[in-house]
């Protein structure tokens, strides 16, 4: 897996790669044989979940800096783990055995002790070349069983983004799904009084670290969206007062401009092979649904009623549309094929629908529901079964997918006093069983996220 900045010799490398380092003989048998026989999973399809106890030691160091950064990393792992909702780390204050050795087995009715039905442990090394090698361990503690087992190489400065590694593979491997820890969110922070707000585009991990400004606020931004398959994003500003899309290349900060769209108001979202976008402008005061393709910048015209048709999206296989439209007399949710063809209703509940979003799994699309003043971030399959509202609140919107489709960020904006102060905005996460909601920390107030794909 590949770092921004770094050369290929730096690269994290999974145990395959390191087998040249000279890994220790029982690493190599442990990852021969471990992990067919646990048994130790949990199944996030069932509704609620209770969460799993989980034990996260501190990784043991060969210096005071690798043993600084092995606490680190545990700290992470723990935290990505906690906020799944699904683990529940138990406090290193409990934990009978310390400094858990890589080269012996953990003893286990030490951890039955404490009620541990997983173990989570590792090592960090630095290497004469100035690399840091990350190992860990995923335990099953009932069974006696490993689970997963495996080692990165990389910069020291990235030892967080390992943390999210391993708490990917940590998910992966008690839940069937894949995580969705090393990834990141981009979004408009908002700063200033309500009627001269300051609107800058900001880039975050999915956790809150490495939080940064991409533009400088001079111009009003909208809307970021990430490509599928690149670290890019497309996003719409206010430049002189018009309308322009830009896409931004994440690892180079080059920017390019898509073009001025007169009548948008929205960004347009990727295809999910990433060669075009899809986007609703208005022409001549009727808005409609058009692609762009990005190679040729040939625009086709999607949908053609005197009705507002916006915020579409596409399918992950590329083959349909979701949209909103007034179409049928208030704002409801359609689909269509991708030619613009087969257009049909999916939503029929009370009240109004909006900003559907497409899941990467295909089998859900998220929405904003609008009934009686009060507004909600749902879900409904493709063909409009199967409702449920997972959030509500003043004001709920823009909800958007974590790559593994099981988790949505979205924003909340809280009403102000009656003097005019509050009304902050906040970014907030929730799975799908609509329990576990929790916010994602910002230094200034958020709007309009968007979750990227898994950081190649």
């Amino acid at each position: 897996m590949r770092f921004a900045g770094l050369s290929r010799t730096m690269e994290i490398s999974p145990v395959a790669m390191l087998w040249r380092w000279v890994l220790p003989a029982l690493l190599l048998v442990l990852l021969a044989t471990g992990s067919s026989r646990a048994e130790l999973r949990i199944d996030i399809t069932q509704g609620k979940v209770d969460p799993l106890p989980v034990a996260v030691s501190e990784f043991t160091g060969n210096n005071a800096e690798s043993a600084q950064i092995g606490r680190d990393i545990a700290a992470v792992i723990a935290a990505n783990l906690e906020r799944s909702g699904l683990f529940a780390p138990i406090d290193n204050a409990a934990f009978i055995q310390r400094n858990v050795s890589l080269s012996a087995l953990p003893r286990f009715g030490d951890w039955r002790l404490i009620n541990a039905q997983a173990l989570v442990h590792g090592a960090v090394s630095f290497e004469a070349s100035g690399a840091v090698k990350v190992e860990f361990r995923l335990w099953d503690v009932f069974a006696e069983q490993q689970m997963v087992a495996n080692a990165y190489t990389t910069v020291p400065a990235n030892w967080r983004r390992v943390a999210h590694i391993i708490s990917d593979a940590i998910y992966q491997r008690m839940t069937g799904e894949s995580g969705y820890f090393d990834t990141r969110v981009v979004y408009i922070a908002e700063s200033g009084p309500p009627d001269r707000r300051t609107k800058r585009l900001a880039i975050m991990d999915q956790d809150g670290a490495n939080h940064r400004f991409l533009t400088d606020g001079k111009d009003l931004v909208l809307t970021p969206r990430f490509s599928p398959t690149l670290q890019e994003i497309t996003y719409l500003a206010y430049y002189n007062d018009k309308p322009r899309v830009y896409i931004f290349n994440i690892e180079t900060g080059q920017q390019e401009v898509l073009g001025d769209f007169p009548g948008m108001t929205f960004a347009p979202r990727f295809s999910p092979d990433g060669n075009r976008v899809i986007m609703s402008m208005a022409r001549n005061g009727i808005t409609d649904i058009y692609t762009m393709d990005l190679a040729t910048r040939r625009v086709r015209r999607l949908t053609d009623s005197p009705s507002i048709d916006t915020s579409p999206t596409f399918a992950p296989d590329g083959g349909q549309v979701t949209f909103n439209s007034d179409r049928g007399g208030s704002q409801q949710i359609y689909v269509m094929d991708a030619n613009g063809s087969n257009v049909r209703r999916i939503s029929f509940g009370k009240g109004r629908y909006a900003t559907p979003v497409w899941s990467p799994r295909g089998d859900l699309i998220a929405f904003t529901k609008i009934v009686g003043g009060q507004f909600y971030i749902g879900v409904m399959r493709p063909d409009g079964t199967g409702e449920r509202l997972l959030s509500q609140g003043y004001l709920v919107e823009a909800p958007t997918w974590a790559p593994n489709g099981r988790v949505l960020i979205y924003f909340k904006q809280f009403p102000s006093d009656s003097s005019g102060r509050g009304g902050k905005t906040k970014l907030y996460s929730v799975d799908l069983t609509g329990y576990n909601e929790r916010e994602i920390v910002t230094p200034v107030d958020a709007s309009d996220p968007a979750w990227s794909p898994l950081i190649p």
